[in-house]
């Protein structure tokens, strides 16, 4: 039986290394309840690019047919999160001149091209330009820089940057699959949106999530998002390490990491034993779990120094206050936030998907964040838009009424009800279009 195509619906479509997940939301009054859930084995991925698409294809529409039997719907558009090594950012800043001594949108549109007119290789496209604040004569820190009077206007933006042919892929996957992309966001911009704070971003943090292929970073400091990075190491080396560290098969060490497994050989009872299935039918051992744990550590404390490294190279390591937080399906690992907190010095946490309704206990797992993340960051977006029409609406109604003042000479009552029903049914029915 067909399913029925709503409006009211939202989906964000995570396409990891080892995992392929879309979840179902609906905008209410009070933010996002989660009405549908589909997850399925990844296998056309490596580090976070696509590989093999017809593996990728497969494992999408798994996914997608499971959320659309839970929510009970069609789905046919999505917000997809794109990651991988090739990404790269960059921060810019533009400039122009306001001609009538207000800013209006136009002119927000015209500095942020400003700021993006940087240099990009033809074998790079741009997949974000993130505004991070806005300057009107020299007075800095301005976040809505609309109606406000001045004759500068001046936007430092984020810029992040991908492979042409590994987004193409990726359309292409969700294509065949019969969805259409909506747009790509980048995992861990998602992933930020699901589980940091107001107060986190501003006072300064960084999420670090650790997925199967990639280790996500995205750095906020006063609200804005100065740096972002991907960095090609992630679970999956956890497990291919245990595998031969323990000689058994790749999906057997994924078992033994996700029962057993602890970053911190500290932390784990020496006496405590676990048993390690054979490879080719030979016969199950029974090792110390202390071992399993410190053949985990040294993985784990590299892939943290990494991301050390590239907090230092990011020029934002003093100015991240509260600290560290990590996500991602490998931070569930026991003794990751001690070892985290032992290598940075900073305080740390793990950070799970916040203010949610609906089935909120399903997702309530760090490994969902960046889906989860993408319907935050479709809502957000929408609601931005909606914003801008109301801002659209208000200046109509200031400009209708001065006209009617100047013909009537000031009796305004006349006809201004039937003008103003009229936008308001326009305006209900377009925004009514963006959901």
């Amino acid at each position: 039986m067909a399913r029925a195509q709503r409006k009211d619906v939202i989906v964000g479509l995570d396409i990891g290394t080892t995992k392929i997940c879309a979840i179902v939301g609906e905008t209410t009054e009070n933010g996002i309840d989660i009405v549908g859930i589909g997850t399925h084995p990844s296998s056309g991925l490596r580090k976070g690019v696509v590989i093999n698409i017809d593996s990728t294809v497969e494992s999408i529409k798994k996914a997608i047919e499971e959320a659309e039997l839970m929510a009970g719907c069609e789905i046919r558009t999505a917000y997809v999160g794109i990651a991988g090594g090739h990404i790269s950012s960059l921060n810019s800043h533009g400039i122009v001149a306001i001609k009538d001594n207000e800013i209006t949108e136009n002119d927000v549109k015209r500095v942020t091209e400003a700021a993006k007119a940087v240099a990009i290789p033809l074998d790079r496209e741009v997949i974000h330009v993130i505004p991070q604040e806005f300057i009107i004569d020299d007075q800095d820190g301005i976040k809505e820089p609309v109606g406000m009077c001045g004759v500068r206007l001046e936007a430092k933006v984020h810029i992040v940057t991908g492979a042409v042919s590994s987004a193409q892929n990726i359309v292409k996957s969700c294509n065949k699959a019969g969805i259409a992309v909506a747009e790509l966001v980048l995992e861990p911009i998602a992933s930020a949106e699901a589980v940091l704070t107001a107060d986190e971003r501003e006072l300064g943090v960084v999420l670090v999530d650790i997925g199967g292929g990639t280790t996500d970073i995205a750095i906020y400091s006063q609200s804005s998002l100065v740096h972002t990075a991907v960095l090609a190491v992630g679970g999956n080396h956890i497990t291919n390490d245990i595998a031969v560290g323990l000689r058994t098969p790749q999906n057997e060490a994924e078992k033994i990491k996700l029962k057993h497994g602890c970053a911190m050989a500290s932390m784990v009872n020496p006496d405590e034993t676990i048993e390690v299935p054979g490879v080719g039918g030979r016969k199950p051992r029974t090792v110390l779990r202390k071992l399993l744990a410190e053949i985990i550590e040294p993985r784990i404390e590299e892939i943290f120094s990494l991301v050390q490294r590239e907090v230092v190279k990011s020029g934002y390591q003093d100015l991240v206050a509260s600290g560290i937080v990590l996500t991602g399906g490998a931070s569930i690992l026991e003794g990751m936030p001690e070892l985290a907190e032992f290598i940075f010095d900073m305080p740390v946490k793990r950070g799970m998907p916040l203010g949610l309704g609906g089935l909120k206990d399903v997702v309530n797992s760090p490994k969902f964040a960046t889906a989860v993340g993408l319907l935050r960051y479709m809502a957000n977006k929408t609601a931005g838009r909606a914003k801008g029409a109301g801002r659209m609406f208000a200046k109509f109604q200031t400009g209708k009424v001065q006209a009617r003042e100047k013909s009537a000479g000031g009796n305004v009552s006349e006809g201004l009800t039937g003008a103003y029903d009229k936008v308001r049914t326009s305006m209900k029915g377009w925004i009514k279009d963006l959901f």
